[in-house]
């Protein structure tokens, strides 16, 4: 039962990986393509975790977290710079 479980989650988060990748190509402004790169990062941590889970190796939801750290200080980024023009106060 968990092994079709996985094969759906998979299925699912690629899709969404997919559909996340055409909205950074295509995206009609710049705070749209960055909310799908928010989008993939946090995709990329549920694929880790699903990675993890069927191995059953630990090492993947530590590699989860540092994606989300990264993620979330990428996103904040890029958002001062939108905002701002710099990054760096």
């Amino acid at each position: 039962m968990i092994t079709a479980a996985l094969y759906f989650g998979y299925g699912a988060i690629s899709l969404s990986l997919l559909l996340c990748l055409y909205r950074v190509v295509v995206g009609p402004d710049l705070p749209d393509r960055i909310m799908a790169l928010d989008t993939l990062y946090i995709n990329g941590i549920g694929l880790l975790v699903l990675v993890g889970i069927s191995l059953n190796d630990s090492v993947y939801f530590e590699a989860a977290l540092l994606i989300a750290m990264m993620g979330f200080v990428g996103t904040v980024a890029w958002c001062k710079h939108i905002i701002r023009g710099t990054i760096i106060d």
